[in-house]
């Protein structure tokens, strides 16, 4: 079985963080994914973490908090045993516009996580759909940033939001993924009120290649996410019955 978590972003809109933690236990969960809003308290996370059985065996932080506090981040995995981290986006005016552009920001991914991997703690890049938009010369951004000695989190809705088969980029990244991102796409027209994303196993994508090619490359470290649910509790319920029964 793969080890499942629940991105704690999906549920921003529904404080608070204790009832949170509450109905991801008695959905079935294990293990979380946090996020930078978290941080700013950390004894209520530490607190809503362990009264619900729940671990943080991987999170997303921010770029600046990594480059600016890194004792801040190393504290964070240690409090939490965190085993990953990952950036997970930079703001459309930071995005580089040419190869050596994202050539250098994977460089910069790499000098900044140095203090992460020194710590034993893996770390990587998150993709939205912008590192699937090609440059001038044809080369995609995604595979520019990956030129640098770091991991990935693969986010395959996103892959998939980008028109590409997500199993062609897990078969191409197999040895440097350490999680990945499961979220679905929904028919289009409907969930417009959730910004078309789905509940995972409910949607468009072909979640039997996609598990199995997984599977194949030895990842079994799986994100639950939805960026937009109207409703968490079935969001996050529906989606682990679902991988559960892949």
């Amino acid at each position: 079985m793969p080890h499942i978590a629940y991105q704690l972003y999906c549920s921003r809109n529904f404080p608070p963080l204790a009832e949170t933690c509450k109905m991801l236990s008695e959905a079935g969960y294990t293990y979380v994914e946090g996020f930078g809003g978290l941080f700013g308290d950390l004894p209520t996370l530490e607190a809503a973490l362990k009264d619900n059985g729940l671990r943080m065996t991987s999170s997303h932080i921010g770029l600046d908090m990594l480059e600016n506090d890194p004792a801040k981040i190393l504290e964070i995995a240690s409090t939490f045993g965190t085993q990953k981290m990952f950036v997970p986006f930079v703001m459309p005016d930071d995005r580089p516009n040419d190869d050596a552009g994202w050539r250098a920001f994977g460089k910069r991914l790499e000098a900044a996580g140095k203090p992460v991997k020194d710590a034993g703690v893996a770390f990587g890049w998150h993709n939205h759909d912008f590192e699937f938009v090609a440059t001038e010369s044809g080369a995609m951004p995604m595979d520019l940033i990956a030129e640098a000695d770091i991991d990935l989190e693969l986010d395959l809705g996103w892959v998939a939001r980008a028109g590409l088969d997500p199993v062609e980029w897990i078969n191409t990244y197999a040895g440097r993924i350490k999680a990945v991102h499961v979220k679905d796409i929904a028919l289009t027209g409907e969930a417009t009120d959730e910004d078309g994303w789905a509940d995972v196993g409910h949607g468009t994508l072909d979640w039997g290649a996609i598990h199995a090619a997984l599977h194949h490359a030895g990842i079994d470290h799986y994100v639950v996410e939805h960026d937009n649910p109207s409703d968490d509790k079935r969001f996050a319920t529906r989606s682990i019955h679902s991988i559960n029964a892949f």
